[in-house]
């Protein structure tokens, strides 16, 4: 652990930013409410910093900067007629302006609701529409927006009947005087809307006992050193983001550097430049896509030794989604002449109902994976002999976080024992409060002895969490079960295609019965090699499943994905089935 001094501040420090190490004693996140968090973090000298496309510094922020601003906000919201329980929606754009705004909402006794940024949609009608129903949903008293993104946000206030402000208008807001709104530990903190909200969103009402719980546990389970610097390029409107790499450094005094994410998409090394520039140790989160991307992007008349150097990488976080193992050691592959330890890997589980993390990888134990057999992660009976065996490498997503229980349970409810895979359940003080003025929703994933239902599957083994997929994914076909992802990864093995490429799901075929389908984005322009293509798809499905699926070539760019990016199988599906998703005709 390095030792704190007055001499290391700027050692530790890129240029110009915020101080990594700093005198002031460090606490995990042991306090009452997340505004007495960020009270004490302003007492320090850490803070925020925002780097442009490239990974230069723009701003610098120090918590105590981010105070200041959010006070003033508060009671700008208080003259704006904001009550304590008022909802204010806001554009979850990664920047002081969010942040002021965000904990101005806090200040004010206010629920914060962070909604997404366009880019992640296929276009201005899908955006807004999306911010639409989760408007109606949050029902906010004011809707916050930054300026560039007026005409968006306008339209979709309209259609929900809300009141929109850019936020760069709040300036000429008078202050109100007086005392502000005093927070209790189980006052509802914020509202976080799942990456896949679209049609009827889930508001998930997080408590400040909860949230403060939650960081709690990630300080304590990522074994945090004084040398630590959070480097991200997670968006704020996805939980990973929010309370991962906004929340949790500010509760455990962490300074930040942050990407945008739309920089990052499109300059995706910018994020390793960062964490080569930091001289202190680097804490760093991203689904698996994003490690995919930054191996895709080296190019091979460079070398990753003569560009980065990642050898002070202590925690390169995976979360978000399912974790690739081949996609992983890509990674490695890649980068390892540039230092990095693939030690540092740090799997978890987690999700936005049990405010983030779930279960965390023990720092330094890098990823581990188990060879489970098909028939038993689908639930069925051994195969015959004369069957061959096929396995899949599931990942080890780590132990339970402090404070949090996990059982897998069976079809009947019954808990199940050592690799006995079945339904992931959850308790523990982080678990949501509930789904926002959805009772009935609430009850049907949260019991009265606070269970939580995640709808994911997995096992226990010696202590630690493996997931195999989500319950409602899965495909069912003459009574055995399918993993879509084992589908999507077996063609993704064929030349041409990526994560992501790739959407599989069941539809019911002209007779009734279930067939598998799968949707693959096609870069062939010449229709006899689409054909072949078509065939040679097919086939690969068909070893698999035993079926001969329907199989749709579509264009580039044309499957759905989520808010934080993550493929939408059940919007690919519903787009296909309504005719909005159009294959190319391919001659039988």
């Amino acid at each position: 652990m390095l030792e704190r001094n007055a001499s290391a501040t700027n050692e530790l420090a890129p240029p110009g930013a915020t101080p990594t190490i700093d005198t002031q004693p460090r606490r995990l996140a042991d306090f009452a409410t997340v505004g007495d968090a960020l009270d004490y973090a302003a007492e320090g000298r850490r803070g925020l910093n925002f780097h442009d496309a490239r990974g230069t510094l723009e701003r610098t922020y120090t918590y105590a900067e981010l105070r200041e601003d959010a006070l003033r906000n508060a009671r700008r919201f208080l003259t704006l007629g904001i009550d304590p329980g008022h909802r204010i929606a806001l554009i979850a754009e990664t920047g002081p302006e969010f942040a002021a705004c965000f904990f101005g909402a806090v200040y004010a006794g206010a629920l914060p609701v962070p909604l997404p940024l366009p880019t992640s949609f296929a276009g201005r009608q899908a955006y807004v529409g999306q911010l639409a129903v989760q408007l109606e949903s949050a029902d906010p008293a004011l809707f916050l927006y930054p300026a560039d993104l007026e005409d968006f946000c306008k339209d979709a206030a309209i259609q929900a009947g809300t009141t929109p402000r850019a936020w760069e208008t709040l300036a000429s807001v008078e202050p109100a005087e007086g005392d502000l709104p005093q927070a209790s530990p189980d006052d509802i903190a914020y509202l976080q809307y799942s990456s896949g909200s679209t049609r009827f969103p889930h508001g998930v009402a997080v408590t400040h006992r909860a949230l403060l719980d939650n960081l709690h546990a990630h300080g304590v389970g990522l074994q945090v050193e004084d040398g630590d610097r959070c480097i991200s390029w997670l968006p704020w409107y996805h939980d990973m983001g929010l309370v991962g790499c906004f929340l949790s450094p500010m509760s455990l005094q962490f300074s930040v550097d942050y990407l945008k994410t739309e920089d990052f998409a499109r300059r995706p090394l910018a994020w390793l430049d960062m964490i080569t520039r930091n001289p202190g140790n680097s804490v760093s989160y991203s689904p698996t896509f994003g490690y995919d991307i930054c191996s895709r992007r080296m190019s091979s008349q460079t070398r990753a030794e003569d560009r980065f150097d990642l050898s002070r990488w202590r925690i390169a976080g995976n979360g978000a989604d399912m974790i690739r193992p081949d996609v992983m050691q890509a990674f490695v592959d890649c980068f390892a002449p540039a230092g990095f330890e693939a030690s540092a890997f740090c799997p978890s589980y987690g999700l936005a109902e049990a405010t983030l993390a779930v279960s965390l990888m023990p720092p330094g134990e890098g990823i581990r994976v188990e060879l489970v057999e098909e028939n038993e992660l689908s639930g069925c009976a051994p195969v015959e002999q004369d069957e061959p065996l096929r396995y899949r490498a599931v990942v080890n997503c780590g132990r339970p976080v402090t404070g949090m229980e996990v059982e897998i349970r069976g079809p009947e409810g019954e808990i199940l024992g050592e690799r006995g895979i079945g339904q992931v359940f959850v308790r523990g003080a982080s678990v949501m409060h509930s789904y926002f003025r959805d009772e009935e929703s609430t009850r049907a994933v949260l019991s009265d002895d606070g269970w939580l239902d995640t709808g994911d599957m997995g096992y226990l083994s010696k202590g630690y969490i493996f997931i195999v997929g989500r319950a409602k994914d899965m495909i069912i076909i003459n009574g055995r079960n399918h993993w879509p992802q084992d589908i999507e990864w077996a063609v993704e093995q064929l030349p041409g295609f990526k994560a992501g490429d790739i959407a599989a799901f069941a539809i019911t075929g002209p007779s009734g019965e279930e067939t598998p389908a799968v949707l693959v984005h096609c870069r062939v322009s010449d229709a006899k090699e689409r054909g072949r293509l078509r065939d040679e798809i097919r086939e690969r499905v068909r070893a698999i499943t035993g079926i001969t699926p329907v199989v749709e070539l579509v264009p580039p760019r044309t499957l759905p994905r989520t808010s934080s990016g993550k493929l939408s199988r059940t919007k690919a599906r519903n787009l296909y089935l309504s005719g909005e998703i159009q294959p190319y005709d391919i001659a039988a």
